[in-house]
């Protein structure tokens, strides 16, 4: 049989099930179909030349009316969103772009055909990378590149991987699956081994102190949030505790600004600052940083310390031939940005090492310097590194065999290090937003997902959020993103904790001690210092993927996510401020952004009907988390919220199970964590008088029933696992007869008009406790 395919070039046209994406497709540009397992959907565009080089601009088509978004480098270490419908719309370094279509119809049928999503993967090709963009013709380009005028070449074959389908989420991670198999160089989120620290509540020591961070202030900034009853169990002690060398100061040369970034590491083991003496003693008794991590460990109940480094060494590198250091061989090396990176945002780091050079240890010496810094931390207690500047190394490719070659040699030796020192995977990737990286990592499972939190930059919080969101649509086929650290006493503090809490990453706060709202913090930290984590990687739903949340001046961001027994949507006014192509960097472009509207419905959860189960009926009860109110919801019916800047809502949606003939029953969890559902581990339904699971048809009446006695017997019971502690909310179309807590009779409210019950439980006297809450009813 004969297998038409779905991805082709038709008359110059490319064609994505039968509908026309790109016009006038250049003759040099090749199409080969994917072959095998998970690539039979999907195709690569190629491209040849006349010449080789070390840079080569491909254009493939001309795009115009049809609606995209896409991920783009808006500066050397960071992606952040854009979106468009024609060519010219595409920025410089696209590094992942999906575009919507429909299938063609034939003239004169209805317009209901389904519509196609497709996704375009600019990939690595031997030592060359390739990114996309557009030019004022509305053609994208591929830009192909190495890094090395000593790298070249004349051609390309798999320089884009396609695919396409009616499903946008699906569609995203089976490319990236695709691209997997056949790179075989990297490996997919569910395949990695998540660290454990990311369950549980953190502090960073970076807005609290930057680089003047001290073991005494790391006491401090731990002392102070565990005294609130919100302790931290995971530590980053970020920039300040390495062995530096001021080499601007040393070099006599002129002082420019950024030039502290020019300074090289000296020593793998920490500074003066935090050499200790125990008990007061004036000898040493032991490496000071172990002494700290030791005492934190002890006294403060942390269980993980991870330390920042660059994937350098540090911001300059390693100074050549420091003391101690000779054997890694560092030379002195200039880097060199892109013209994609260039031509978006230039970058004070890079300015400064232009001009002082970075400290460069030779690729076939870095798996030394990575495994004996690592070990010193690990004899320390140190469990984990943050490893931030990566995208540095795509800039020094030059006498290295280019940027692919170098960035693949640096992750190559710093994961082989992890995984000898660190057996929790503790890593965290940050400043790496390349697909050099990306497309080479097959072991760290955490990415910092956007650009900082800044705290004193009011243009930074709105874009960081929207940011976060439409980076982890990429980012989360790769690693678990992490959403940045950020401060509970701020004016946007509950608009960064609320997405946060749905963003399914580690969730900590860099404040300073005695700077916090702890009222705040509760909302996301139980007692025992866990956090109640969501499944997946926060994105933004079906209808926001196309709009522009930060400036379109209309749309609101709605982010979804799913817990255990629960879906839930994080409703954010995002507007007024991003990335400005023409200032080039992150402006305020509305003072006053307007109020908005949306509204929210079960659809938004992608994957909520798995979540439900096989014989769910559609509806859902909906419970808000800001203003309380509790929502029988229709299947296909809709929520509406409207907000202000600034302003947020989080909506949990819980599938509604018939019980019985006229009992319907939803968990909804800790009524007052941000991410209630969070708190619902599992849901079991035993009807009495058979002692078998409960039979679900998928038929459940959209109003109230009529209330049955108090006095009836229970004809089933409801038997829920829950963690946390404080007020638990759950549904019932009934008043439940009774509910007990671990086999305690417990007393119970019950709403009939809303169907609201809730209970008080206890504080657990174990960590990670699940209490079993019976409902019967």
């Amino acid at each position: 049989m004969t297998v038409t395919p779905k991805i082709s070039i038709d008359n110059g046209n490319l064609v994505v099930h039968g509908k026309t994406i790109l016009t006038g497709v250049p003759d040099n540009i090749v199409l080969t179909p994917g072959t095998g397992a998970g690539l039979l959907a999907g195709a690569f565009i190629g491209a040849t030349a006349s010449n080789s080089k070390s840079l080569h601009v491909f254009p493939v088509g001309t795009l115009e009316g049809l609606r995209f978004m896409c991920l783009f480098r808006f500066k050397l270490w960071w992606m952040t969103q854009w979106m468009g419908t024609c060519g010219k719309d595409l920025p410089l370094e696209t590094q992942f772009l999906l575009v919507e279509s429909k299938d063609a119809t034939t003239e004169g049928e209805p317009d209901d055909a389904p519509t196609i999503y497709t996704v375009f993967l600019p990939l690595l090709e031997g030592q060359f990378r390739a990114a996309l963009q557009g030019n004022e013709k509305n053609e994208v380009e591929i830009c192909l590149e190495s890094g090395d005028t000593a790298v070249e070449t004349d051609q390309g074959l798999h320089l884009v991987y396609m695919h396409a389908g009616t499903n946008p989420f699906e569609v995203i991670n089976q490319a990236v699956e695709a691209a997997e198999k056949h790179m075989q160089t990297f490996v997919n989120r569910e395949k990695k081994k998540l660290p454990s620290f990311v369950d549980w509540f953190g502090w960073c020591s970076w807005d609290a102190f930057y680089t003047d961070v001290t073991a005494e202030g790391v006491e401090e900034g731990l002392k102070s949030l565990s005294e609130g009853k919100t302790p931290p169990r995971f530590l980053i002690i970020d920039d300040g505790w390495q062995q530096i060398g001021n080499e601007i100061r040393e070099s006599n040369a002129v002082v420019q600004e950024g030039s502290q970034f020019a300074n090289r590491l000296t020593g793998i083991k920490e500074n003066h600052k935090f050499q200790r003496n125990k008990n007061g003693e004036n000898k040493a008794t032991g490496p000071g940083l172990k002494l700290l991590v030791d005492e934190v460990k002890q006294q403060r109940n942390v269980k993980y310390v991870y330390v920042w480094h660059a994937l350098a060494g540090y911001w300059g590198g390693v100074k050549p031939a420091a003391a101690g250091m000779e054997h890694y061989d560092t030379a002195l090396a200039y880097p060199v940005s892109s013209p994609g990176v260039m031509a978006n945002q230039p970058d004070i780091v890079m300015d400064s090492l232009a001009v002082h050079g970075l400290g460069l240890v030779h690729p076939e010496k870095v798996f030394d310097f990575f495994t004996e810094l690592h070990a010193y931390l690990a004899s320390c207690g140190v469990d984990g590194v943050k490893v931030d500047v990566q995208n540095i190394i795509e800039t020094l490719g030059a006498g290295h065999g280019g940027r692919v070659a170098l960035t693949r040699a640096y992750h190559q030796a710093l994961e082989a290090s992890i995984a000898r020192n660190f057996p929790d995977n503790g890593c965290i990737a940050c400043m790496c937003h390349n697909t050099d990286g990306m497309y080479n990592i097959k072991q760290t499972a955490v990415v910092r997902a956007s650009d900082d939190f800044y705290p004193s930059d009011p243009a930074s919080h709105t874009i960081h959020i929207s940011s976060v969101a439409y980076n982890s649509i990429f980012l989360g086929e790769f690693m678990q993103p992490d959403w940045d650290m950020f401060h509970s006493l701020h004016p946007a503090a509950d608009y960064h904790a609320a997405a946060r809490a749905i963003g399914g990453g580690p969730i900590y706060v860099s404040d300073k001690p005695g700077n916090h709202n702890f009222d705040l913090l509760k909302k996301l930290v139980l007692p025992d210092g866990s956090v109640l984590r969501a499944l997946l990687p926060g994105r933004p739903t079906r209808d926001c993927l196309f709009s522009d949340p930060a400036r379109d001046g209309k749309s609101l961001l709605k982010v979804w996510n799913v817990n255990k027994c629960s879906g839930v949507v994080g409703v954010f006014n995002c507007q007024g401020a991003g990335w400005c192509k023409i200032a080039k960097t992150t402006r305020i472009h509305d003072t006053s952004p307007g109020t908005l509207s949306t509204s929210v419905s079960a659809a938004d959860v992608d994957i909520i009907s798995k979540v439900a189960g096989p014989n769910w009926g559609g509806d859902v009860v909906v419970y808000a988390h800001s203003s309380g109110e509790l929502i029988r919801l229709p299947k296909e019916a809709v929520v509406p919220v409207t907000l202000k800047v600034l302003e947020f809502e989080v909506f949990h949606l819980c599938p509604l199970q018939e019980i019985r003939s006229s009992i319907f029953f939803a968990p909804i969890g800790l009524l007052d964590m941000f991410n209630t559902g969070g708190a619902v581990e599992q849901f079991d339904v035993k009807v009495d008088s058979t002692n078998q699971s409960a039979f679900f048809d998928g038929e459940v009446d959209s109003e109230l029933t009529t209330p049955l006695s108090d006095i009836r017997a229970s004809s089933a019971t409801i038997t829920l696992r829950v963690r946390g502690t404080g007020r638990f909310g759950a549904y019932s179309s009934q008043r439940p007869l009774k509910c007990t807590v671990d086999g305690t009779d417990t007393s119970f409210e019950y709403e009939s008009a809303t169907g609201l019950m809730n209970l008080s439980v206890p504080l657990p006297e174990e960590e990670m406790y699940r209490w079993v809450i019976d409902i019967h009813v």
